[in-house]
């Protein structure tokens, strides 16, 4: 993690509960807040890589790795269940878990199609659904990951762009929905991060670095942006800094909406 953006005691005795936690964007909001004093639960369907990301964080006793799959509604909520019980409560949800699937819409298989609706979309719902109670005595507040495919039209994404920009007027909606209850719930809406999911997106016949730079052309910035820079947003957001931002969505990219 680069420098510290927050005071170190930030989010003290808060409990953010991450699904996606366990690498990219998700990791790296964990390593802020847990640097800021929170108490930290990584979610994620992978026990090896959330034991890794466990280990990276040595957070000690205020963090732990829950094991759960966003597209399972039992999973959810057991696994908020457990972060109320190892932590006391439950302050800050931040859906994180997210896939990016790509090509003509009628290409896609059945499955794919599926997979992307359950994991970006009712995963985010099911996630929040099951966060919702305790975040509402806690008056807390819920950080959506969307995506600037979720505000724009992107060649061979119509799938995922459309489970983005439904998390978008999800994030907005209960939003209205919650605001008296003294709940925020805002969206970070990043573009291309330098993270797994983009890695995956890369051709392996071609070179790394030579892709990366074609990529970074399409930003008025010249780069494309690193996870500790959604971040630092997702954490800005969950913060008293915010604490008069709800109903917003963040664009963390680099000027490629502007």
């Amino acid at each position: 993690m680069k420098e510290l953006v927050f005071a170190s005691t930030a989010f003290a005795g808060r409990t953010v509960l991450i699904s996606g936690g366990t690498s990219g964007i998700g990791y790296a909001a964990a390593e802020i807040f847990l640097a800021c004093g929170a108490s930290v639960v990584l979610m994620g369907r992978d026990q090896v890589r959330g034991e890794t990301a466990l280990t990276r964080l040595a957070g000690g006793a205020r963090a732990v790795y829950c094991a759960g799959d966003v597209r399972l509604t039992a999973d959810c909520r057991a696994v908020v269940e457990e972060a109320v019980h190892a932590f006391g409560g439950l302050d800050i949800l931040v859906n994180a878990a997210g896939i990016y699937a790509e090509g003509a819409l009628e290409e896609l298989s059945d499955t794919t199609l599926e997979e992307l609706l359950d994991v970006n979309l009712k995963g985010t719902m099911q996630m929040t659904r099951a966060a919702l109670p305790y975040l509402r005595a806690a008056r807390g507040n819920i950080v959506n990951v969307a995506s600037d495919a979720g505000l724009h039209g992107n060649y061979y994404c119509a799938a995922y762009a459309a489970t983005k920009g439904a998390v978008v007027a999800f994030t907005r909606s209960l939003a209205l929905e919650t605001a008296r209850d003294g709940l925020r719930v805002n969206a970070v809406a990043p573009a291309d991060i330098l993270t797994p999911l983009t890695e995956r997106q890369l051709r392996p016949d071609l070179p790394r670095e030579e892709q990366l730079r074609t990529m970074a052309e399409l930003y008025p910035t010249g780069r494309i942006g690193t996870p500790e820079e959604a971040a630092s947003v997702i954490a800005f957001l969950a913060s008293s800094g915010a604490a008069w931002v709800t109903g917003s969505v963040y664009t963390v990219d680099g000027g490629l909406t502007a």
